[in-house]
């Protein structure tokens, strides 16, 4: 899966930050991140799903 950060990490709560940097996000649109379609990722994602853009590749 290859995420995507395309909104600001500014205003959301810890816990999503931590999450985006779990994932390897840091700042909008720098790069995609590519990670396994697991169960954890897959939580991870639902998490912050309004703030990334997922694509299967």
């Amino acid at each position: 899966m290859k995420i995507t950060l395309v909104k600001s990490l500014i205003g959301s709560k810890k816990d999503q930050i931590a999450t985006a940097e779990s994932l390897g996000l840091r700042k909008i649109g720098d790069f995609t991140t590519k990670q396994p379609d697991n169960a954890q990722t897959q939580g991870k994602i639902k998490k912050i799903i309004h703030l990334i853009e997922v694509s299967n590749a």
